[in-house]
């Protein structure tokens, strides 16, 4: 099949229900590494006789090597194919969380946290070129939706999880969960991803090749319009993630069941409006649920940022904070099926850029949250403000509504095949 210029269109194969649930299941290795070890913060620091900057670096060098290995992943399974990626990921990320849990050093637990992250990566970006070989429109949005949903279920669970193992064992038992997590993944990988991407499409020419993909998305409006958009929400999460165990408990004064408690709850708004903004895919255009979530995330980061600088009374400050997260469900997933969509046959060099700057800017901002100490949220504040105005900028500026259907409400477009 061919479109209009000519060029050779590859027509997705249907996705099982057991693909997609595979894919779920690799796509929560990155919020589970990150999550389940946020409530032991204050104690790691003590424990490891570091700072809290010096715990914050552990975590961005967790995502520092999830955005370099997404980078570098994508394009080569664009080249390679899907599976041995995943299989050849999946298997050093299990030895990483292993080395991660015997670390004696906060050093050395940030070297396997890097390694860590960049193989664990492989999952991540995979999750999204497959989806991306096997739907489009309104399908690929639904499917997208799911995994974000599943992205946000992960840190609901993780901190629960991660604060009930810390407080009765320690912090090190969560690396040997998520180890444990990491092999079942691993299995399940070896047992039921298929290859996805045929051979007749793959792109060849090696260093090249990859150089032409970079530029086939880059040089698009669009897709960096939406990359952007997606990747500086992301960083304003983000600066919330990385500082709220401070913020919440040393700064408002709650304990880590409490924190642990807030910080699954607001995971749980942003599970309840991507579960909506699934569900609305194909009725509402994507474009304006995504002007929705922004319109929505600027007052609440800004309200935010008023309250940290009031002294940050509880209620205001845990409302707005769960009206931020909820804005962001209707941005992510929209966001990603569209920019993929803009990338087209190199979906996974698009779903690697994606990958790579989401979470390099989330390392750039992770340490900046703490900059200023244990005891101020202003950093914080300030980090979630600017991520959200440079994401509706790019949205605003860069972005086009297009001819093709995943602009639309795309009710003609073939919904999700599963099972």
């Amino acid at each position: 099949m061919s479109d209009s210029s000519g060029a050779s269109v590859r027509v997705p194969s249907p996705m099982s229900g057991i693909l997609v649930v595979i894919l779920a299941l690799l796509t929560a290795v990155a919020p589970l590494a990150t999550d389940m070890y946020l409530p032991a913060f204050p104690d790691m620091a003590g424990d490891l006789e570091t700072t809290a900057t010096g715990i914050q670096l552990t975590l961005t060098a967790f995502l520092l090597g999830l955005g370099i290995g997404q980078l570098f992943i994508g394009a080569l399974s664009d080249a390679t194919g899907r599976r041995r990626p995943i299989l050849i990921g999946s298997f050093v990320c299990l030895i990483a969380s292993i080395a991660g849990a015997l670390a004696p050093s906060v050093e050395i637990l940030a070297a396997a946290r890097f390694v860590q992250g960049l193989s664990g990566a492989a999952g991540v970006v995979l999750a999204r070129a497959i989806i991306s070989d096997t739907s489009r429109g309104a399908a690929a949005a639904k499917l997208q939706g799911m995994m974000i949903i599943i992205s946000v279920i992960a840190p609901v669970a993780a901190p629960l999880a991660g604060g009930t193992i810390i407080a009765n064992f320690g912090w090190r038992p969560v690396f040997w969960v998520l180890a444990a997590l990491t092999l079942i993944m691993f299995i399940g990988a070896l047992t039921y991803v298929k290859e996805t991407l045929p051979e007749s499409v793959r792109t060849r020419g090696g260093l090249k090749a990859t150089i032409s993909g970079a530029h086939a998305v880059l040089t698009n409006r669009n897709y960096v319009g939406y990359l952007l958009t997606f990747c500086f929400a992301f960083t304003a999460l983000f600066a919330y993630i990385s500082a709220s165990p401070f913020v919440v408990q040393n700064v408002m004064g709650m304990s880590t069941s409490a924190y642990t408690l807030v910080f699954s709850l607001n995971a749980l708004v942003i599970l309840i409006t991507s579960s909506v903004a699934s569900a609305l895919a194909g009725r509402v255009p994507y474009r304006h649920m995504i002007s929705t979530g922004l319109a929505v995330a600027v007052p609440a980061t800004a309200g935010l940022l008023v309250a940290i600088l009031s002294g940050v009374p509880t209620v205001p400050t845990l409302v707005l904070f769960a009206c931020f997260q909820g804005s962001l469900g209707f941005v992510f997933s929209n966001a990603t099926a569209l920019a993929l969509e803009e990338a087209g046959t190199y979906a996974g060099t698009g779903s690697a850029f994606l990958g790579f700057l989401q979470f390099t800017l989330a390392a750039v901002v992770s340490p900046l949250v703490g900059i200023m100490g244990e005891g101020t949220a202003v950093p914080m504040g300030l980090a979630m403000i600017v991520s959200i105005v440079l994401a509706v900028l790019a949205f605003g500026v860069l972005t086009r509504k297009s001819s093709t259907p995943q602009d639309s409400t795309a009710l003609d477009q073939e919904p999700a095949t599963v099972g």
